[in-house]
C-alpha cells in the first residue's frame, strides 16, 4: 500500500491539472467567443450563421461535449500509465 500513495498523489495532481486546463478552454470558448469577441466574429459566416452567434448558441456546447470525450480518453490513458486503472 505505501507504493500506491505516490502514484495516487501523482494521479490526482495530473487530474486536477487536466481539469483546470479543459475548464479554461471551455471558459475561453464560451465567454470569449460567445460574448467578448462576438462582434468581431460576426463578420465570419459558419453554416450560414454569424460565427459569434454560432458560438453563443451552439459552438460552446459542441466544444464542451468534445472536451468531455477528450477528458475521458485522456484519463483512461493516464490511469493505465500510472497503473491505477480498474481492469
Amino acid at each position: 500500500m505505501p507504493n500506491m500513495l505516490p502514484r495516487a498523489a501523482e494521479y490526482w495532481r495530473a487530474n486536477l491539472k487536466l481539469m483546470a486546463s479543459l475548464l479554461a478552454i471551455w471558459f475561453i470558448v464560451s465567454f470569449g467567443a460567445g460574448i467578448v469577441f462576438a462582434d468581431a466574429l460576426n463578420s465570419i459566416q459558419f453554416f450560414g450563421f454569424k460565427l459569434g452567434f454560432f458560438f453563443a448558441q451552439q459552438g460552446s456546447i459542441y466544444v464542451f461535449v468534445a472536451l468531455i470525450f477528450y477528458y475521458a480518453w485522456r484519463m483512461n490513458r493516464l490511469e493505465r500509465e500510472l497503473d491505477v486503472h480498474e481492469d
